[in-house]
């Protein structure tokens, strides 16, 4: 134990505070979940840092977010001696940044556990001004963890596919004796898991008129077995990050095709509403007499406005 505090003792601050005080806690209780994350900076901090606050018996190690070519290649020796040896951990999750295997060869007990690895990015296609400049290392690295790893986690399609499809056309960079088939033994491991966010409360900087009529038209698509799940976007419990560790033998995939439909139509009927509202406003202009004949589906004047739908990425 004071060896362990005299490691961390280099970390200034509340933070490093903080994190002796999570190692200390983990050796004296179950700790079960090893988060290790070379690269503590960014979307690497946000995800860990997530992880850590809703799930528990885990303990988090890391590296200051800078010379990220340095932490991919030393990391591994950095944690070997500095993670201490424990018979409670069961999970180890590690982002790609940390050579896994260099790390699982020094240290057999890490080995030993169920080993999660996640992609925020893959070196097969981050860009580069020239391919030229492009270091094998990194790549290698990575595709050496994925063999090492029993599950392999990316933040999007994309990412997996861009990572999996390229690694036969990486390998022909070795000169002669190149391996084989490594697509087909790591994809079986691969899966989708989408960057977890969570969303503020934001009720409060919506009408009261806008939230009811939310909820009336989400509670008109409700089927009987989804009553129960679907609510206000801003109300539905979100999937939690602890699925990233607990679910992750679950097969990647969109959303329940149910949720999405209810959503989907909910979506139509507020686009039509908006349609018929815009529609009331310009024949005001012409006169109050004219019948909107929109008017059956948003129930006359006496209805509260629709809540307005604004996609950011059309601006």
């Amino acid at each position: 134990m004071a060896s362990v505090r005299r490691r961390l003792g280099r970390s200034g601050g509340q933070e490093g505070e903080t994190r002796r005080r999570r190692v200390c806690e983990g050796l004296k209780g179950p700790m079960s979940v090893l988060i290790i994350e070379a690269f503590y900076g960014g979307s690497h901090k946000q995800l860990v840092d997530l992880l850590q606050e809703d799930l528990e018996n885990c303990v988090l190690y890391t590296l200051p977010a800078k010379k990220w070519h340095w932490r991919a290649r030393t990391s591994a020796l950095y944690f070997f001696q500095n993670i201490p040896m424990s018979e409670h951990y069961r999970i180890l999750f590690a982002s790609s940044v940390l050579n896994l295997t260099e790390l699982v060869a020094l240290r057999p007990d890490l080995g030993k556990l169920k080993k999660i690895l996640y992609f925020h990015e893959n070196q097969l296609v981050y860009p580069v001004k020239k391919c030229q400049e492009r270091d094998f290392q990194y790549g290698y690295n990575q595709i050496l963890s994925c063999l090492v790893a029993d599950v392999v986690v990316f933040n999007s399609v994309f990412n997996m596919e861009s990572f999996l499809t390229n690694i036969g056309k990486f390998m022909k960079l070795i000169p002669d004796h190149r391996p084989e088939d490594l697509e087909s033994i790591i994809r079986p491991k691969c899966q989708v898991i989408y960057f977890p966010i969570k969303f503020p409360d934001v009720s409060r900087f919506m009408p009261k008129h806008k939230m009811r009529h939310l909820q009336k038209t989400l509670s008109l698509t409700k089927n009987s077995s989804a009553a129960s799940t679907v609510a206000l976007p801003f109300q539905r419990e979100q999937g939690g990050p602890e699925n990233l560790l607990t679910d992750f033998d679950a097969k990647p995939g969109p959303c329940d095709a149910a949720q999405q439909e209810n959503l989907g139509s909910s979506l139509m009927q507020e686009s039509s509403l908006k349609t018929c509202n815009w529609s009331n406003n310009s024949s005001s202009h012409r006169g109050e007499s004219e019948q909107n004949p929109c008017d059956s589906l948003s129930g006359g004047d006496d209805q509260p406005r629709p809540l307005h739908i604004v996609w950011p990425h059309r601006w």
